[in-house]
């Protein structure tokens, strides 16, 4: 099983959206909170993704498309 630690940065626009439910409720990766910032203009969360190496990339994929900016916080751990 993968790791990958990241942070998601918000637009102003999904503040207020599902999304890392949705995520889990699509695929079988598991999402850890590590940290967070949010406001009513912006919001940011650091989080480590745990799975398989194919489902770890689909889910940043994913987060991509969603609108979410992503910033590698550490590369994957074995």
């Amino acid at each position: 099983m993968g790791y990958r630690h990241l942070r998601l940065v918000y637009p102003p626009s999904l503040l207020n959206e599902p999304i890392l439910s949705q995520l889990m409720k699509a695929s079988p990766i598991h999402v850890n909170i590590i940290r967070a910032h949010i406001t009513l203009e912006e919001g940011w969360l650091e989080i480590e993704l745990s799975g398989s190496d194919e489902e770890i990339l689909w889910a940043v994929s994913w987060l991509n498309e969603q609108g979410l900016q992503i910033i590698p916080i550490s590369p994957e751990k074995e």
